[in-house]
């Protein structure tokens, strides 16, 4: 059985957005006639360097074994216990980021959850690999019903098997790039709650419209397996609000594209963590996340991609650090909520320094924030 894929034009929304075929999806035929398909794998439209063995290898040994210090919290991460009655409760418009790059957002009355892990690492193994600074504000069991789930690609810190299975049975729709889906299908998810999209592709769902739009990014989760599926960002459309979910991506002139087509955004969801100058087509430094911002046209940023697990050679505190600093000189308005801390999408107001250790207990005290349970290594 293969997934569906349903498309309708963005063009529902501001005129400038890009315009879609519809075509059945899922299938070999289907990834195969993908503008971004070449030559077995997908592929970015710039060209990427070559890595090289050796400086592979020498990026793997330097991770496992030449660590600097910092890039793990040495005391234990504020965040906000969430319960169901709590999300219900909260207003439309409102989001709870979850830590990482998940995102959970109330539109609607309905529910829409980005890239969702809540294991312990994000690993294809449960005894090692990168491990969470800290548990999920919410548990799996606790999460209301979902409306759909985003996912932007297939690496381990995005989409993540056992929280997929976990989710399915209250997860109406999940939407993906495309041969993302039938990772999903093939773990034992309802092909019928699964729809494969390929970039500038899109669909409606209770009146939200979702597209999925470029990115510079690689695919796969083993080593025979690289760029198998395709990668995309996510466009969010609900009558006047805009939201943009980068997924994982380098700096790309795609940022200005989607801009033009979909922007101005009310709020942009950007990776911003997990950079190194030794890889850096495929992950941005937080100066290139600030000028993707302001390509998107977007109005405020909130960045992702950090605070949960170690992924890079840099401290853990950096992106905030940096991205916060870039923010004040380019006077651009920077939201970090608390991980689990309810954020209204429209009027934010302030958000604290919580990755501070100055800032972290008046954070703590003026918020209700409280330990819900760390994993630290």
């Amino acid at each position: 059985m293969t997934a569906s894929r349903v498309m309708s034009s963005p063009e529902q929304g501001r005129p400038n957005g890009a315009s879609t075929t519809a075509a059945e999806g899922g299938t070999p035929s289907a990834v195969e006639q993908s503008p971004q398909w070449s030559n077995g794998q997908f592929r970015n439209p710039a060209v990427e360097p070559e890595q090289g063995f050796w400086k592979t290898v020498g990026i793997f040994w330097d991770f496992m074994f030449n660590k600097p210090a910092g890039t793990v919290p040495d005391r234990p991460i504020e965040v906000q216990a969430l319960t169901r009655e709590q999300l219900l409760a909260a207003p439309d418009r409102t989001l709870f980021r979850l830590g990482h790059s998940t995102v959970l957002l109330k539109l609607r009355g309905r529910f829409w959850l980005t890239d969702p892990v809540f294991s312990e690492r994000a690993s294809p193994f449960s005894w090692m690999g990168p491990k969470r600074f800290h548990a999920p504000p919410i548990a799996l069991d606790e999460l209301p019903e979902i409306e759909a789930v985003l996912l932007s690609h297939d690496h381990y810190d995005h989409l993540d098997h056992d929280t997929v299975l976990a989710l399915a049975p209250k997860v109406r729709h999940f939407l993906t790039p495309l041969g993302v889906g039938q990772r999903l299908i093939d773990w034992g998810v309802p092909a019928a709650k699964v729809r494969e999209f390929d970039w500038w592709q899109g669909t409606a769902i209770a009146g939200v419209q979702f597209t999925a739009t470029p990115a510079q990014h690689f695919s796969g989760r083993g080593l025979r397996d690289r760029n198998s599926t395709l990668w995309a960002s996510w466009v969010l459309v609900d009558d006047d609000l805009r939201v943009f979910f980068s997924g994982d991506t380098g700096y790309f002139d795609g940022f200005k594209t989607i801009g033009e087509r979909f922007g101005p955004f009310d709020l942009t969801l950007m990776e911003t963590g997990a950079y190194d100058p030794r890889w850096p087509y495929v992950h941005m430094q937080p100066e290139q996340t600030m000028q993707a911002h302001v390509d998107l046209r977007g109005r405020r940023l909130l960045p992702i991609h950090n605070g949960t697990f170690d992924l890079a050679m840099h401290r853990w505190q950096d992106p905030f650090e940096r991205i916060a600093a870039l923010a004040r000189l380019r006077s651009v308005e920077l939201v970090t909520p608390v991980i689990g801390a309810p954020l209204a999408i429209e009027a934010p107001g302030p958000t604290p320094h919580w990755w501070q250790e100055s800032g972290q207990t008046a954070a703590a005290s003026s918020s209700g924030v409280r330990t819900v349970g760390t994993a630290m290594p």
